[in-house]
This record gives C-alpha cells, structure tokens and sequence, in this order.
C-alpha cells in the first residue's frame, strides 16, 4: 500500500512542478512568437529566475511559520512533557482537560470534554511515523472512560495501515501538519509555548533495571535512546520512539 503523502510534501512537489513550467513556457510562447532560439532562452532563464525568487521566499515564509509554530522544541520533548504541552493547548480551545496517570492509562494519555462531549487522546512524540498500535489503543479507551470520540495526536506523521484503520474505526489523527495549524490558528500567549513547557515540566526520570541509576537521553546513529549514567559500567540501553 502506498504512503500517504502528508499536506507538507504536495505542496512542495506542486511547487517543484510549478518551477520547471515556469522556464518551459515562457521560453516555448517566445521561441513559437519570434521563432527566436536566442530569445527563446532569455524568456526561459528569466522565467526560471523568477522562480527560484518565488522559491525562497516561500520557504522563508515557510521556515518562518515553523519556528513561530515552536515544532523544534516539541520535536525536543519526553512523552510527559508533550502530553503536558497538548493538555495546555486543548485547554485554550475551552477544553476541559484531564492528563490522566503515566502508568494504567487504559489507552488515553488526556481525557477531554466540551459541550456535554467527552473525547480520549493518545499523545505520541515520535521521530518515526506512528503506526496501527496508537490507533487500537486509542479505539480501546472509548469505553473504558465512556468517550464519544477517540483522537491520536503526533509530532510526526502515520503510516498508511493506521489512517486506513482510523478511517474504518472513526479515530482522528492528527499528524504533524495538523498540530502546526492547530497551534499557529490560536491566539498568542493563550497556552505556555512548547521552550516553556519543557523548561517547567522535568524530564521523566527512568531508572536502570540492572544497576539502579538514573537512565540519561542520549543520541547514537540509530537515533535517541536512554543509557545509563553509570555508563561505561552498566551498558543497559532503554530504545525509545519506536513506532
């Protein structure tokens, strides 16, 4: 099955499509007008000027966007600080918000209600896109909390096979796109910035199972994982992140 592309990168390949028409054409009409290959060629070049002008400045409008969006810092979170951060959020939307316990969530790591509705949320910091399990979790929760409706919100995107069954088993994802539009459409100042949350929120603290100590994050080539600070001594790694 094919991977659903996210808003992010259409919009890219449509701007890379509307780029490589903007020298052909011009220097097509000119060459059919004037029958010109030398002129021809100047329409094209200017064309393709042009366009690399409109380039960057779409992408600095873009790069502009996500860093007042904060989304560097929320890639920079633990699962308790995001879930934390998201609380925050859906609070400034008139939410009441319940961060339920880190361990026994029953699927849900919020409980939301508004308007008599009540709504269960799986949070998921990731690096990877998310896959089925975040889906049935979050389906699971709706009876165990009595919840209407059951929503996975990610710093990241999902796989095909988890958009296919949260189509067929009603769940709203909310991928990285979304969470971006969701932050930049409220008002300023409504809800902590993620660079806030995490300065207030500690960093979860896990501890070793074979020696005791406090488990660091720590990043290698496969990615970030949890060593030991008793390390070289103890080598135990905890991965993470993984969908």
């Amino acid at each position: 099955m094919a991977r659903r592309k996210s808003k992010a990168k259409q919009q890219e390949e449509f701007l890379k499509g509307v780029i490589g028409l903007s020298f052909v054409v011009p220097g097509l009409l000119v060459l059919n007008m004037t029958k010109s290959i030398e002129l021809g060629a100047v329409a094209a070049f200017i064309g393709l000027v042009i366009a690399i002008l409109i380039m960057i400045l779409v992408n600095n409008a873009k790069a502009e966007r996500l860093k007042k969006s904060g989304i560097a810092d929320i890639d920079k979170m633990d699962g308790i600080q995001f879930e934390r951060y998201l609380g925050y959020l859906f609070q400034a939307q008139g939410y009441k918000t319940q961060v339920t316990q880190a361990a026994g969530d029953y699927g849900a790591d919020l409980v939301l209600q508004k308007d008599g509705v009540k709504i269960v949320v799986q949070a998921k910091r990731y690096s990877k896109n998310v896959g089925i399990k975040a889906v049935q979790e979050a389906q699971a929760s709706i009876a165990h909390y009595g919840a209407a409706e059951a929503w996975v919100v990610s710093n990241s995107d999902y796989t095909a096979a988890a958009y296919e069954l949260a189509k067929s088993n009603k769940v709203k994802l909310i991928n990285r796109d979304g969470l971006i539009e969701m932050i930049l459409s409220m008002n300023p100042g409504t809800a902590p910035t993620p660079k806030a949350v995490i300065e207030h929120t500690p960093a979860q603290e896990i501890v070793c199972p074979k020696c005791g100590s406090k488990l660091v994050l720590r990043s290698g080539p496969k990615g970030r994982f949890y060593g030991c600070s008793s390390f070289p001594k103890c080598r135990y790694i905890k991965q993470i992140e993984v969908s």
